[in-house]
């Protein structure tokens, strides 16, 4: 993520998101930009999107992946769309996005 496409948040690091609920795994499928060109990170997760069950899902993929509770995550925006904003608490912009990098490069 380029500087001038995010905020840096005091104590913690903002992530922007398009989620995939249903999408037949659990995994991080790497960075790009919307049309807007802003920067985000498109996630898969396979829980549906009823009752918060795919940004619970999305929450806990993250958390994961960060190395934190799923307590620090928090869902700032976006609850019923694709477009999600998080919250990471305890963590910078750059430590964030090596983790998520790093995720990718786990996977099989």
């Amino acid at each position: 993520m380029a500087p001038d496409d995010r905020r840096q948040s005091p104590g913690g690091a903002a992530l922007a998101i398009r989620l995939t609920p249903r999408g037949g795994a659990e995994r991080i499928d790497g960075e790009s930009k919307d049309a807007a060109g802003r920067s985000l990170w498109a996630v898969r997760v396979r829980a549906v999107p009823e009752d918060g069950k795919a940004n619970a899902a999305l929450i806990a993929l993250i958390a994961k992946s960060v190395g934190v509770s799923a307590s620090a995550v928090r869902l700032v925006r976006g609850a019923v769309s694709r477009h999600k904003d998080l919250y990471i608490e305890g963590k910078t912009d750059e430590e964030v996005r090596a983790a998520l990098l790093a995720s990718q490069r786990e996977r099989p």
